[in-house]
């Protein structure tokens, strides 16, 4: 293992502990120590977490599967989804990037260049997203699950391209990897997933499409706590439903690279293709009924 790689995954535990503490405090100055307010995970939380993140890091993504959960359960209202995706799996994607890039070998120019994008793209897209109302974000995740869906029915037929051998990118194709990932990232931010697009981006590139798993895994551990600790501070996203996620993934993560490390998914893919079509069309039609908010002279009007 080469020394950068080693500042690298130095750099990811210590991201790990600061957005700990971040998050910590930032819950304890809002009051995480009142008795009268459950700030427990549910066990349901937990397990919704330990399931999403052990598929996660056998490559079927996360956010659109626990997005799905959420609204077949309604276990979080529709604005705090977004929130609650990026700050409870922003640890359990931390364990899978310090697990992938340690044991996959990938140009690190192109590594550290393609995350730093999508980290820049991540901090000005939750800016925006923690201030879009309920009714345009039912639209972007609707829009969100849909596309995933297509993406996982694209996989599952096997359209997608095939890749190449190249551990790395030059010139042109690196200046246009570097852009869609500043792009994805703020993506992200609504809800949208980066494993799918990334595995696209580099495998029409010409990369090997395991290079995606660094990319995607380090991109993701480093702008999710950025935008999380920037979701937390803003309040919109659900505490308990959040935690459940960092406690269950985390183990789900660790089940999945150190135990399990394959299952037969194909049956599983078309599965997680039905329920995500499912919840797209039911956040479509919630952001279709929801009441149309404009402002008049101050007054707010239906």
């Amino acid at each position: 293992m080469s020394i950068a790689t080693k500042w690298l995954l130095s750099a990811l535990a210590a991201l790990a502990l600061w957005y700990s503490a971040r998050w910590f405090a930032l819950e304890h100055a809002r009051g995480l120590g009142n008795p009268n307010k459950s700030r427990r995970p549910r066990p349901m939380d937990i397990l919704i977490g330990f399931i999403t993140n052990f598929f996660d890091t056998l490559g079927i993504g996360s956010f659109a599967p626990t997005t799905a959960i959420f609204k077949l359960l309604n276990r979080v209202p529709d604005e705090e989804i977004p929130g609650t995706l990026n700050t409870g799996h922003a640890l359990p994607t931390v364990v899978e990037a310090l697990v992938f890039i340690a044991v996959v070998s990938v140009d690190l120019p192109t590594l550290i260049s393609m995350i730093a994008a999508a980290v820049a793209g991540a901090y000005l897209g939750v800016g925006v997203v923690s201030m879009l109302p309920r009714r345009t974000l039912q639209w972007g995740m609707g829009a969100a699950l849909l596309i995933a869906a297509l993406l996982f029915v694209a996989t599952n037929l096997h359209w997608l391209p095939g890749g190449g051998d190249a551990l790395g990118l030059h010139n042109g194709r690196w200046v246009l990897a570097v852009a869609v990932s500043f792009i994805l990232g703020g993506l992200m931010m609504l809800g949208i997933g980066l494993y799918a697009p990334c595995l696209i981006l580099v495998s029409l590139l010409g990369m090997n499409p395991l290079v995606a798993f660094p990319i995607m895994m380090g991109a993701c551990a480093f702008l999710m706590p950025i935008g999380g600790v920037r979701f937390v501070r803003s309040g919109r996203y659900n505490l308990r439903a959040a935690l459940g996620l960092a406690f269950g993934g985390i183990p789900g993560v660790l089940v999945a690279a150190f135990i399990v490390t394959s299952l037969p998914m194909q049956w599983l893919r078309w599965l997680v293709v039905g329920v995500v079509f499912f919840a797209a069309a039911q956040m479509l039609t919630s952001a279709l009924r929801a009441p149309v908010v404009t402002i008049r002279n101050g007054h707010r009007d239906r």
